[in-house]
């Protein structure tokens, strides 16, 4: 899957990015430090959740308990 850094707009593979930033359940991928830190100066400006991924939330078994 690719995603938009969106920092600097280039096109990154899930595997190849530099970092990914997990902000309000969406996790953003990063292609360099330099839109690491950029990102992380201004989440504001850049978490925008249609370039990322939702996270997703591992759902829990309920457990049965047999007496």
């Amino acid at each position: 899957m690719i995603f938009k850094d969106p920092v600097c707009g280039k096109y990154i593979q899930r595997g190849k990015a530099h970092v990914v930033i997990e902000y309000e359940g969406v996790n953003y991928f990063l292609c360099c430090p330099r839109c690491q830190t950029e990102f992380e100066h201004n989440l504001k400006l850049y978490a925008r959740p249609e370039l990322g991924e939702k996270t997703r939330k591992l759902t829990q078994v309920p457990h049965h308990h047999y007496n």
